[in-house]
């Protein structure tokens, strides 16, 4: 009896003690809800964030939307870069942003082509015309293209998000995401596109990095570890798992995109090994390297977007990757 009622009050006292609170986090994505973002929808929907005490809001961006103001202004705790040129440009202009992990090894970035019209080849692309490229890409992969390869700065014409001149014309080429405008040019122009990753070809930048500021880092380096660790453990799940619920958060921000888009984003990264390849078959999701840094660093400077005097080693922390995590939850 005596047991019973110590085992019942130990049960209340353990009822009445506080919840722990989760750490509230802001993460700001660069462009609307995708599968692109698929691995941060994914650690929110499963429960991965809250397993590592976190609380994180998404906060999709958007073509008005400036998500690196809004970290560099205390708005966000993270972000999600694009490309390893936005952080040499903050090291450059000595910004106190910092990449903390790559969750896509490749960058999404492609050209494609008309088939069976003499492009079927990346050495033939160099020929070809017009080239279809937005006014972000003329100095940075196109002028790494120029330089690379030979493309010329005669055949650029403006990509405004609108292939139907791409359709049109078989001789030309046109940029895209892996993820996106294959989907799109296979649906609406009825053919299936060659599909070239420039990763492949040498435009070796990592993508979809984890940023955040200095003062974060410097002054909780533990929320950092446990977003990167939960961020990294998403996209495994969201790559090899059942990722139906984040594809639910992922519509319920963008009305607009199908599950067919989904679907095939999903496929074409595992094909393509955007997100878990490279380095990070070893070292984990999310792994970045000195000399990949080093690298694609040279390659800007060459293309004169990135000045040579850069400390570009103030754009980047290996301090919480490559530790393996999640490792175990890739099929074997």
């Amino acid at each position: 009896m005596r047991l019973a009622t110590l085992a019942a009050l130990a049960g209340m006292i353990a009822l009445a003690e506080p919840t722990l609170a989760l750490d509230k986090v802001r993460f700001g994505t660069n462009w609307l809800a995708d599968p692109a973002a698929g691995g941060f929808f994914q650690a929110a929907a499963d429960g991965t964030y809250a397993k590592y005490g976190l609380d994180v809001t998404i906060v999709p961006g958007g073509p008005q939307s400036n998500g690196g103001l809004m970290l560099l202004f205390g708005k966000l705790e993270f972000f999600m870069g694009g490309d390893m040129i936005g952080n040499y440009l903050s090291a450059e202009a000595k910004l106190p942003l910092i990449a903390v992990a790559a969750e896509f090894q490749k960058s999404p970035q492609i050209l494609m082509s008309h088939p069976g019209v003499g492009l079927d080849k990346w050495a033939d692309l160099p020929a070809a015309g017009p080239d279809y490229v937005g006014a972000g890409a003329i100095n940075t992969f196109y002028a790494w293209l120029r330089i690379a390869y030979g493309f010329s700065d005669d055949n650029i014409r403006p990509y405004n998000f609108n292939s139907a001149p791409f359709m049109k014309n078989k001789m030309a080429i046109q940029q895209g995401y892996v993820t996106a405008e294959p989907y799109e040019i296979e649906k609406q122009g009825g053919f299936k596109p060659n599909v070239f990753l420039l990763s492949d070809y040498g435009y070796d930048t990592y993508s979809t990095l984890i940023v955040t500021r200095n003062e974060i880092v410097d002054k909780n380096p533990d929320l950092v570890q446990r977003f990167v660790d939960a961020s990294a453990i998403g996209w495994y799940h969201y790559l090899y798992g059942d990722s139906s619920k984040a594809n639910e958060l992922i519509k319920t921000d963008n009305p607009d995109i199908s599950d067919d888009q989904i679907a095939f984003s999903i496929r074409e990264m595992k094909k393509y090994g955007v997100v878990d390849s490279g380095d990070a078959l070893r070292l984990g999701i999310g792994a970045m390297t000195d000399t990949r840094w080093k690298d694609f660093f040279d390659k800007m400077v060459a293309t004169g977007m990135i000045a040579a005097r850069t400390e570009y080693k103030r754009a980047y922390t290996l301090q919480f990757v490559n530790k393996g995590v999640g490792l175990d939850l890739r099929p074997k």
